[in-house]
């Protein structure tokens, strides 16, 4: 089978479509990924053409937050998402392929798909393009209100009216996809067909038990994980990491606000509970100030998280789904720190399963709020260890495939 994969977004979002097409490949089907450039993300050995959409850059440069994307809309956003939807239909109609699978923001990939004439397949590490009455779509207000107990977090009846805010969203792009349609055969996109042949849902069954009112097309198939050969991390890492207890904190791709302080106040939490730091600095959002340097803590830009976090005595973390999956896998209870969108959403859900403390928004992040946040994470020891010997338990990507070979 020739399979698309067409993804964009940050390094989660592009991580689980490169495991599914190594795995895929390794099973003898012909597999090329769409992905956006300089995600971070080790491609090596996969078929893979770029569709632009430099996220890296502009989270470098300016943070990446609500404000930025309203302040950048004209100027970044809105051209990026132009190039990307271009060439995603530029490259499928390249390879010609059996089967499009994509993830939601690649707003294009129904029309090529229809041009075509094969099937197509919608991927959600966030369950945000299938509605639901038991919880109200991960990143609107009523979600992200929920977590910090602004507005009850079951509004019944209307959860489902709340999954027209994503869609509304893709309407602001509705001339960019017309415009990247051209290139189809006829120079249009053609009329709306059947809708996406299933839904890919990457998500645990044991963070997110499935609801009951999803149609039998949504398979809920767990994480995709690649399981590869644990990479050892550099020297100083390893020499950390037998060094006693310790705390990992990573807040990933999140830029906003000051990250001084918040590598002061997770320091600092850290060492209340008698606790070294292990502080991964990402792509900006932590960082070590002088006045909390210490033989107990250890500052590095990255370090692979599967090596780094089965020995930790708790997580301190921004709640994306790829992290929130990982930590929960690692068997590691936690301490969310959501800035936006589904952070909220996971935060949450892990605080309702047992393995994370209340989650804290960014914002609130400081020594007071986050020392007991850890200890009352160090209490939930045993829920997170059942939790990640389940979540380990999965097959995920055989699963996933599993459904498209079926199609």
């Amino acid at each position: 089978m020739r399979l698309m994969l067409l993804t964009s977004g940050t390094r989660g979002d592009v991580e689980p479509f490169a495991a599914l097409a190594r795995y895929a490949t390794a099973r003898g089907h012909r597999v090329r990924l769409g992905a956006p450039e300089h995600s971070g993300v080790e491609l090596s050995g996969i078929d893979t053409v770029g569709l632009g959409m430099n996220l890296h850059r502009m989270v470098r440069t300016h943070g990446l937050s609500p404000w930025t994307a309203v302040r950048r809309f004209r100027t970044e956003i809105r051209p990026g998402m132009r190039e990307m939807l271009r060439a995603a239909v530029r490259e499928t109609l390249a390879f010609g392929p059996d089967l499009v699978v994509h993830h939601p923001l690649v707003l294009t990939a129904p029309a090529v798909a229809d041009a075509l004439g094969v099937p197509r397949v919608l991927t959600e590490f966030v369950p945000v393009a299938t509605p639901t009455r038991e919880f109200s779509a991960p990143g609107t207000p009523e979600s992200v209100l929920s977590t910090v107990g602004a507005v009850s977090p079951d509004p019944g009846r209307f959860n489902r009216s709340t999954y027209a805010v994503p869609r509304g969203g893709a309407r602001l792009f509705r001339a960019d996809v017309e415009r990247a349609c051209a290139q189809l055969p006829g120079g249009r996109a053609p009329s709306p067909a059947a809708g996406s042949r299933a839904t890919l849902m990457a998500v645990s069954p044991h963070l997110l038990p499935r609801p009951a009112d999803w149609p039998d097309r949504v398979h809920l198939t767990g994480a995709w994980h690649e399981t590869a050969p644990e990479a050892l991390p550099d020297p100083a890492v390893a020499a950390f990491l037998r060094g006693g207890p310790y705390l990992v904190a990573s807040f990933g791709s999140m830029a906003a606000g000051d990250p001084g302080a918040r590598g002061r106040a997770v320091v600092a939490s850290a060492r209340a509970h008698g606790l070294r730091t292990l502080l991964l600095t990402g792509w900006g959002g932590l960082a070590l100030p002088e006045d909390s340097r210490g033989e107990d803590v250890l500052a590095v830009p990255a370090a692979p998280l599967d090596v780094v976090l089965p020995g930790a005595a708790v997580a301190v973390h921004h709640g994306g789904a790829g992290t929130a999956h990982t930590v929960a896998r690692a068997g590691v209870p936690s301490v969310t720190v959501p800035f936006l969108v589904d952070q909220h959403f996971w935060g949450r859900q892990l605080h309702r399963l047992g393995v994370a403390a209340a989650p804290i928004p960014y914002r609130e992040l400081t020594p007071e709020a986050l020392a007991p946040a850890v200890g009352e994470a160090l209490a939930h020891r045993e829920p997170a260890r059942r939790t990640g010997a389940a979540v380990r338990r999965e097959q995920g990507l055989r699963t996933a495939l599993d459904v498209l070979t079926g199609i």
